[in-house]
């Protein structure tokens, strides 16, 4: 518990080293050391394999023990959840090491636990990563199915999945000025409704996706709903949208219609919750402060509301001075028409110069 609680790197390492010197089977010292001093993804599947061995085998122990009382129930609990983010950790180090069959087969299982930890991790959404990667669009729709139900949690993951699937059917013939013209088809405007449904629920990914805005790295916690969400969903699915012909087109068209949906987002949602007004103070404290956090898009006020607005805001400023400050105000009014009055002067001088006095005589007569 001290090096999980340690801020400096170098002393949480201390820290995990001397708890292995005092207890050889602290499984998760092994963890902190996989994922803060291996140095690169084959030495931290290493230091996560011997994680599991003892994890492992303190589970067995716990579970031997569990009905005995209160306490060993707990510590069942604890190796329980203990082992299952090992799993999770060494099926991520399989992914990322090209073992993507590996990696399916053991988020798959992962999936079938039923702890309460299995909320938190989101083991589906790894699943559906890898699936993806593969190319594995059958059993994409087979996990969406499954986890994209009305009563379970949602996430961009899941919402954006789900467009990608249906765009991947009508992305390669789409056109928007064809469909412009005659109309969308049903399989077209299902795809729209799934891209405006995923643009809902997190409007900034498609700015990632469609790279307008600078993508960095995803942050080690994440908003739902929040930029630093559609950061993390960009960076790992940015390919799989690329690699669906005329998908991003597709999003590019159409991903802003979502908003005419959505007159006022912050207080009325069209599928979900109104969206959440506080993401944008948590997404600060969870991105680098160099990266510009994107806030939910804002509808651009007309020009002439603005104008009207100025206008009304200046005549009431000058109306309030006039009657604090009457003799000033009246210096200043009558020095701004002076300034105004003393070109037409000097033009009228000229005038008078140089058109024949004749001219100007029957002009003033008219």
């Amino acid at each position: 518990q001290t090096a999980w609680r340690e801020r400096n790197p170098s002393a949480r390492i201390k820290a995990a080293k001397e708890a292995i010197a005092l207890n050889v089977e602290c499984a998760t010292a092994y963890i902190l050391l996989a994922e803060e001093e291996a140095l690169d993804i084959a030495d931290a599947e290493v230091k996560f394999k011997e994680a599991f061995r003892i994890a492992e085998t303190n589970y067995r122990r716990s579970q031997q023990l569990q009905h005995q009382n209160q306490l060993m129930e707990s510590q069942h609990r604890r190796d329980t959840n203990v082992m299952i983010y090992i799993r999770r950790r060494l099926a991520m180090c399989a992914r990322k090491l090209g073992r993507l069959k590996e990696a399916v087969k053991m988020f798959k299982d992962l999936a079938k636990e039923v702890p309460p930890i299995m909320n938190v991790l989101n083991i589906h959404e790894n699943l559906l990563e890898c699936l993806l990667e593969m190319g594995n669009y059958a059993d994409v729709q087979a996990v969406l199915a499954k986890y994209d139900d009305i009563s379970l949690p949602k996430s961009a993951a899941i919402c954006y999945t789900a467009a990608l699937l249906k765009a991947r059917s009508v992305a390669d013939k789409f056109s928007a000025d064809v469909a412009g013209k005659r109309g969308l088809t049903v399989q077209e405007m299902a795809a729209v409704e799934a891209i405006h449904r995923a643009v809902e629920f997190n409007p900034h990914v498609p700015k990632y996706l469609l790279e307008m805005k600078p993508l960095i790295l995803p942050p080690e916690h994440i908003l739902k709903r929040g930029d630093s969400e559609a950061i993390s969903y960009a960076f790992y699915h940015l390919t799989h949208w690329k690699r669906v012909d005329g998908a991003l087109n597709l999003l590019h068209c159409t991903w802003e219609g979502t908003f005419r949906l959505l007159p006022y987002p912050l207080e009325k949602g069209h599928l979900f919750y109104p969206y959440p007004s506080c993401t944008e103070c948590a997404d600060r404290e969870l991105l680098p402060t160099f990266h510009e956090v994107s806030v939910y898009p804002k509808k651009e006020l007309p020009f002439f509301i603005l104008f009207t607005a100025g206008l009304c805001s200046f005549t009431a400023l000058l109306a309030l001075l006039t009657h604090q400050y009457p003799d000033s105000m009246g210096v200043i009014a009558r020095t701004i028409l002076n300034w105004v009055a003393a070109p037409l002067h000097f033009i009228l001088e000229k005038a008078d110069s140089v058109l024949p006095t004749s001219l100007l005589h029957i002009l003033s007569k008219m």
